[in-house]
């Protein structure tokens, strides 16, 4: 694999959703209304850093709110979370108890993370609240079809909700876990060619160590490894082609040196050709639901006309393809990868 460094010089516009793509959340059962919505969490008066144990700054700051505003917020917030995890059923927040607020004023999203609480037992799990970016969607349906995770959340307006994704952020597992004597540095190094192949044929961009997690499953005999995107605000808007992909980046270098340590090329090649198959699985056993995805993406302004040139131009310069230069949109970008990477198993 290919060592770099790629930088994000500007900062990605948030789109908004269109009516076209709010028909298709509505379709999908990914629409509700909620009772707390991103401005309702805007509205506190002082906010003071949040450190982690080691005393360094995590970036996230601890919202303080009006007193009369806090009963509001943390019921309409419970409510939330009944609708995110239990289609509504208050039940299952009846003992539950918001603990915190946060809010991040890094990155694209400025997301407020959601700590909840179950008195009963004190555990507890987080949710997030967010502007509504179809940036963002886009990528989290993507995510949906094609990997094989499932992401849950819900829209309303222009606020988002959802679920936490559990697991090892990626620049500390890199950083603490990644030579662990436990673990077996193939499966590892595997998990990062898949990764980095499925981030490129979907074009999820700025998938740097720390928009990642890695999730680790004891198995009778070994630990599975998976890694999963935790950020998509990055979902087909840049036209550099290497913001799709993660070994170029330089926070994921760690992951690089252990693949190029362990995997010869031909081991890389079988790796991707392990996640194109099932990416061809994927978009054939839900093809009625990526063609409505499609649609209503061609016709959405969620790039620069800049931006798919650039891209198209890359992507015929890596693939030797022509059939780029046909490309009008970051839509049709997507379709060609998925044709090409079916022809390419096929054949």
């Amino acid at each position: 694999m290919e060592q770099g460094d790629v930088k994000i010089l500007k900062k990605k516009p948030i789109y908004p959703v269109s009516v076209e793509l709010r028909k298709y959340l509505r379709f999908y059962q990914r629409d509700a209304k909620l009772p707390v919505g991103y401005q309702d969490l805007l509205g506190f008066y002082e906010s003071f850093p949040v450190m982690d144990k080691n005393g360094k700054d995590t970036l996230w700051e601890s919202p303080m709110y009006p007193p009369h505003e806090m009963e509001r917020l943390h019921n309409g917030l419970k409510k939330a979370y009944a609708m995110l995890k239990a289609s509504g059923n208050l039940r299952i927040v009846e003992h539950k108890y918001i603990d915190r607020i946060d809010y991040c004023k890094f990155g694209n999203s400025n997301p407020f993370r959601i700590k909840i609480v179950n008195r009963l037992n004190d555990i507890y799990d987080y949710f997030y609240v967010k502007r509504a970016d179809a940036s963002r969607i886009y990528g989290l349906e993507l995510e949906e079809i094609f990997s094989p995770n499932q992401v849950n959340y819900l829209v309303d307006g222009d606020s988002l909700i959802e679920e936490h994704i559990a697991g090892i952020p990626g620049d500390e597992f890199a950083k603490s876990r990644l030579r662990h004597t436990d673990y077996n540095p193939i499966r590892i190094a595997k998990e990062f060619v898949k990764f980095n192949e499925r981030c490129m044929i979907t074009l999820l961009g700025d998938m740097r160590a720390y928009n990642f997690v890695m999730q680790i499953t004891p198995d009778f005999d070994d630990f599975q490894f998976r890694l999963r995107a935790i950020d998509f605000d990055q979902q087909f808007y840049e036209g550099n082609l290497k913001v799709y992909m993660p070994q170029f980046f330089k926070e994921n270098r760690p992951y690089v040196e252990l693949a190029m340590e362990y995997l010869t090329d031909k081991t890389v090649l079988q790796y991707q050709q392990e996640e194109q198959s099932s990416i061809m699985y994927q978009a054939r056993s839900e093809k009625h639901r990526l063609k409505e995805l499609r649609d209503v993406s061609k016709k959405d302004n969620i790039s620069t006309m800049e931006n798919i040139h650039q891209l198209r131009e890359g992507l015929f310069r890596h693939y030797a393809d022509s059939h780029y230069h046909t490309c009008e949109s970051m839509t049709d970008i997507i379709e060609l990868n998925i044709k090409n990477v079916i022809r390419q198993v096929n054949a």
